[in-house]
């Protein structure tokens, strides 16, 4: 097994102020990875940042934050793929260009995990919570952290138990490879 990580997300919202950091707080310590290092309360480190554009702009030093911290932590972005960007790898071109401006190379930034929810989270969790949703537009808005975080759980579920699930929105299959690619590096 590679040694264990420290997860570090950059994300959008404020601290507090997102269901965003709880739905991917949820998420993660419920999946509870092996290689996941569990010292204290903080291997999972939330960093709230605004919008995408300032998400954008502090990805390169977060990373490098990362980096210089050793090879027990690894930087997670989640980010909206909104109606501006066709699909996770669009979005993941605007991060490449920000970073390569910052001076962070190719072989650095294909060490960051991308999480990209189509238009708002909020579409993930409208699938989660029926079973469908329409990603050309923004899902429900939702006010209540208890339904973000029951539906993390139920995605955190849905990734333990490795089966195909019908009718996955394509923007979170998309992320969920990014995941599978940092599970299987971590073996």
């Amino acid at each position: 097994m590679a040694s264990r990580t420290q997860i570090v997300c950059l994300c959008e919202g404020e601290k507090g102020a997102s269901i965003d950091q709880v739905f991917i707080n949820k998420l993660i310590r419920t999946i509870k990875p092996s290689w996941l290092r569990r010292d204290g309360a903080n291997y999972v480190t939330m960093e709230p940042r605004g919008g995408r554009k300032e998400v954008i702009a502090e990805m390169p030093n977060q990373l490098r934050l990362c980096l210089n911290a050793g090879g027990d932590t690894t930087l997670m972005v989640w980010a909206d793929c909104d109606h501006d960007c066709a699909d996770g790898e669009v979005l993941k071109g605007k991060f490449l260009e920000e970073a390569k401006r910052q001076g962070i190379t190719k072989e650095q930034f294909d060490l960051v995990v991308f999480i990209f929810a189509r238009d708002r989270l909020e579409n993930w969790i409208e699938f989660l919570k029926t079973g469908k949703t329409d990603e050309s537009s923004e899902g429900p808005r939702v006010n209540h952290n208890r339904e973000a975080a029951d539906a993390a759980k139920k995605l955190a579920d849905f990734c333990k138990g490795n089966k195909p699930v019908p009718g996955i929105p394509p923007s979170l299959q998309w992320s969920c490879r990014n995941w599978r690619a940092l599970a299987e590096r971590m073996k």
